[in-house]
């Protein structure tokens, strides 16, 4: 049996599987997406490892499978949902999304590379995701309100714009703690109410923004 992308993408799904990520459709969207064009291609071979984030440069990384698998099915995205992630980076976690939902809109505060996922997305014929360079902290309110959101980059506490985008019954799926080390977070609104769980530890380059952490001058 060849052992090329094909025979690895399928390796990592049932390593997923095994994992404890059940949600069928989330598989499937895993299996579906060629997460190694999603990486640079000195790191191709690593594209597959479960537990390896990878650099894509500008100081970000696109995540372990995983993490990208556990988040997404936390969010429990439907056929019909309205998506917001926050930190498009690569692209590989809205393209995931997008074999999910009905529409995502991405936010990425770096230029280069919202243009680089959307060369990606392009070229892989996902025509329902829409990208906008902005401060991801603020949200999308346009687009609003959201079925889910994303987040992918670590904040010091849950942003309070995203909250308030969510629809009723939707779900804030964010990395929240100290630089360092955070826990996925879990929010989910209910009227006026929200109610908060944890999901698992992580750790996610830092989310930049107004509501999220200070950009480092140097």
């Amino acid at each position: 049996m060849p052992r090329g992308f094909e025979y690895q993408r399928q390796r990592m799904v049932e390593a997923l599987r095994g994992s404890g990520i059940s949600d069928q459709r989330v598989l499937d969207a895993m299996a579906a997406i060629p997460r190694h064009l999603f990486v640079p291609a000195q790191w191709r071979h690593q594209a597959y490892a479960e537990d390896v984030s990878i650099n894509i440069g500008q100081g970000q990384t696109i995540s372990q499978p995983r993490v990208v698998a556990a988040m997404t099915q936390a969010a429990a995205v439907g056929p019909q949902s309205r998506v917001l992630e926050v930190g498009t980076g690569s692209g590989y976690q809205a393209a995931v999304l997008a074999a999910l939902a009905q529409f995502v809109f991405s936010v990425e505060r770096i230029s280069a590379l919202a243009r680089e996922a959307k060369k990606r997305m392009d070229a892989l014929g996902i025509s329902n995701v829409s990208i906008k360079v902005m401060d991801g902290t603020l949200g999308w309110r346009a687009q609003a309100p959201y079925d889910a959101i994303v987040v992918t980059a670590g904040a010091p506490e849950v942003p309070d714009p995203l909250v308030e985008q969510l629809a009723d019954g939707g779900r804030l799926v964010v990395p929240v703690g100290p630089l360092d080390r955070q826990v996925l977070t879990i929010v989910e609104r209910r009227g006026r109410r929200t109610k908060r769980r944890v999901l698992q530890n992580a750790c996610f380059v830092p989310l930049i923004g107004l509501h999220g952490w200070e950009e480092e001058r140097g």
